[in-house]
């Protein structure tokens, strides 16, 4: 079977059903540097939170339904088989980003709800076997299910096959309502999760920013953002590094009108101050 994208691939166009397939998908990422192959274990776009930059349509709450594994087995060998040995690169893929860079499980919701998270990891494992890569496999989560043992273990699986962990934490996290991600937090879910994440898999944090209503976050809201991750680095949690991001693509969600992209110049401040406490950043704007 040969895969077709709709359209060529690109940064600002992340549609999962772009190649036609049920649960992987081929993106140009920004944050990748290169071609990054998505793995949506959330087909019926359920999330447990709803961040307001989101960009999945139509998208409810919940968890990751039933995966058919063996279609999402075809699906990534088809992928693969395409990338690898056919002319994917050359007739989808931009010149310069013409790089196979990564797995990442992504998708329309939280990966880690899905009751098949550690199957689904097992068959990335396998599928590189087979196609001899050494790939990046990547977790794009918001660590709410970090508790339960079968997310633990996966993420310890991830960590054998060259796996990292990008831990979302947008804003530094208090005890109640967080308008980003319209969730209730406790800031000690939080530590505890992202200890337990960087304990078991090297983790980047995940940080968007943008303004909102036409107001960045303020100076208290940086302090804050930026003390926690030093107090998590004095507590012995060991972090690789920042990504920070801005708004690339328009959120699909009611507050879409009310947000914008923080300027360069800002956000490259806000990377220097997160650097100045010994954090690698990397910064998509």
């Amino acid at each position: 079977m040969t895969i077709k994208v709709a359209a060529p691939l690109s940064v600002v166009d992340h549609r999962r059903d772009i190649a036609g397939l049920k649960y992987v998908y081929p993106v140009v990422s920004r944050r990748a540097g290169g071609v990054s192959i998505g793995i949506n274990l959330n087909p019926n776009n359920a999330c447990n939170w709803r961040c307001v930059y989101c960009q999945v349509p139509d998208l409810v709450r919940g968890s990751g339904p039933t995966i058919d594994l063996a279609l999402l087995a075809s699906e990534l060998d088809q992928m693969l088989n395409q990338i690898v040995t056919g002319d994917f690169m050359q007739t989808a893929v931009p010149v310069e980003a013409r790089r196979l860079n990564d797995i990442a499980f992504s998708g329309n919701g939280e990966p880690t709800t899905s009751p098949q998270f550690l199957e689904a990891i097992e068959l990335v494992a396998a599928a590189q076997q087979r196609f001899d890569l050494a790939l990046k496999t990547v977790l794009i989560t918001n660590g709410s299910q970090l508790d339960k043992a079968f997310v633990q273990e996966g993420l310890r699986r991830l960590a054998q096959i060259r796996g990292e962990v990008w831990f979302k934490l947008d804003r530094a996290p208090v005890d109640g309502f967080e308008f980003v991600n319209q969730i209730a937090l406790k800031r000690a879910q939080v530590e505890r999760r992202l200890a337990m994440s960087a304990q078991c898999c090297p983790t980047w944090i995940q940080t968007c920013m943008f303004a909102t209503d036409g107001q960045l976050p303020s100076e208290a809201e940086l302090v804050a953002y930026v003390d926690f991750l030093a107090e998590q680095m004095a507590a012995g949690v060991n972090l690789a590094g920042v990504l920070l991001y801005g708004l690339a693509r328009p959120s699909l969600q009611t507050e879409a009108n009310r947000l914008s992209a923080a300027p360069t110049d800002w956000m490259q401040a806000l990377a220097e101050r997160i650097r100045a406490i010994g954090l690698e950043v990397k910064l998509s704007t």
